[in-house]
């Protein structure tokens, strides 16, 4: 495996985001896309990133390159081997669709098909760089209690981590989300607080407000809040993106995610449109997709706090703006109901085999849509759409026929 020099690293600027740019990683002459750096341990060099205010923004800065002695005998892994469960994080693949798209006649979808990490979701990736960041900065000791509120996933990416480096887990969660998540973090090892969803996210009983006053109750815990910490959107700047990037070649008309914390669409947004400027070729159009009954696309619409209401789907929209949002980096936000999520999201299962998430239906609605416009006018589309999650923790819900009845959905009337 090859890597550059710290000194010698290219860096690129656009609008206050130092970025570095064609770092090479290979294996047996394999290009690594730079998702590696969050899977230290298969080379055994760990390369820490920070992202530093400036009075021009933010800057991406290589911090430290350590542990070289070491790299030599972990370069004999062969290539997809890897020395733990943590290092196999991300390096997803990029599937194109072809079934859900045979009305297409130009245009094309490309699933991320985020289901294969470990964890089984998207989540593993910023678990791990919020844990790396705590580590460094002495926020989480040795032996110490991560503390946080979820919807499953990213507990789950916690958890994983947790288990390989030797720290406990308590997790709060709304009372909507899939038992299967619960029993799942329960498994783990972690402590599931169970909270009421239909409450204001400042009400003490959220799982928010739960969340934050057990990590003062508890000693040695550590409240990493996925909707503010910055390492969330780093995480996608480092890995996700440069994945994306390196796999389309730059190729990528649209990048379609849905919103939750948003740190997908801020961190790859940003990964891939500064390439494209690098590269002096169009950037990717990035559309965010929101949950009806969230706030998000009117509050980046019309800049006007929204009334939440309640909805089915799970793991994105919200009733508050996370600060780990950076709406400068979305073009548009489209929104999808609980039907349109759960409809294809079974579609997707059926007709092309990757059994995923209900939000991931959502996700891939809106791809399609998108396709289908430019298909009209003549022009040729070729669209990412992130698909964050495996369908298994939604076994009693989006995939269970009677939990649909039960819950108002035709499912009876459903067709492909």
């Amino acid at each position: 495996m090859g890597v550059q020099s710290a000194s010698t690293l290219p860096t690129h600027e656009q609008n206050g985001l130092r970025i570095l740019v064609n770092v090479e990683f290979k294996h047996n002459g394999v290009l690594e896309p730079p998702s590696c750096v969050y899977a230290s341990h298969l080379c055994t060099v760990m390369l820490r990133f920070v992202l530093n205010s400036t009075s021009d923004g933010l800057s991406l800065k290589l911090k430290s390159l350590m542990n070289q002695s070491l790299m030599a005998i972990n370069m004999s892994l062969p290539h997809g081997v890897y020395e733990d469960v943590v290092s196999a994080i991300g390096h997803t693949p990029l599937i194109r669709l072809n079934k859900v798209t045979a009305d297409l006649s130009g245009s094309e979808v490309w699933a991320k098909l985020e289901r294969c990490s470990p964890g089984g979701s998207i989540k593993d990736r910023i678990g791990l760089a919020m844990i790396l960041e705590a580590e460094e900065k002495g926020w989480l000791k040795p032996g110490g209690t991560i503390v946080e509120g979820t919807s499953g996933n990213t507990g789950i990416g916690l958890a994983m981590v947790a288990a390989q480096r030797g720290y406990k887990c308590v997790f709060t969660m709304p009372d909507k989300m899939a038992k299967e998540k619960i029993d799942l973090l329960r498994a783990m090892g972690a402590r599931v607080e169970i909270c009421p969803t239909a409450v204001e996210k400042e009400d003490p009983r959220s799982y928010y407000m739960v969340a934050e006053r057990l990590s003062k109750e508890i000693e040695g815990a550590w409240y990493p809040d996925q909707y503010s910490n910055q390492s969330n959107p780093k995480a996608h700047i480092l890995s996700t993106g440069p994945e994306l990037w390196q796999q389309t070649q730059g190729d990528i008309t649209h990048f379609v995610a849905t919103m939750g914390t948003g740190g997908t669409i801020t961190g790859c947004g940003k990964y891939l449109k500064s390439q494209a400027e690098e590269h002096g070729i169009d950037a990717p159009r990035v559309v965010g997709v929101d949950a009806e009954g969230s706030i998000l696309k009117q509050w980046f619409e019309e800049g006007t706090m929204g009334v939440p209401h309640g909805y089915k789907v799970e793991g994105f929209g919200e009733d508050f703006i996370p600060p780990a949002t950076d709406f400068s980096v979305i073009d548009e936000i489209r929104m999808v109901d609980d039907e349109i999520c759960f409809r294809m999201a079974r579609r997707l299962a059926k007709q092309e085999g990757l059994f995923c998430g209900g939000s991931c239906g959502g996700a891939l609605q809106i791809a399609l849509d998108i396709a289908a416009e430019h298909d009209k006018v003549g022009e040729k589309a070729k669209i990412v759409v992130v698909l964050p999650d495996a369908g298994n923790p939604y076994l009693g819900k989006v995939y269970n026929d009677d939990w649909l009845r039960d819950n108002g959905f035709d499912v009876d009337g459903w067709e492909w």
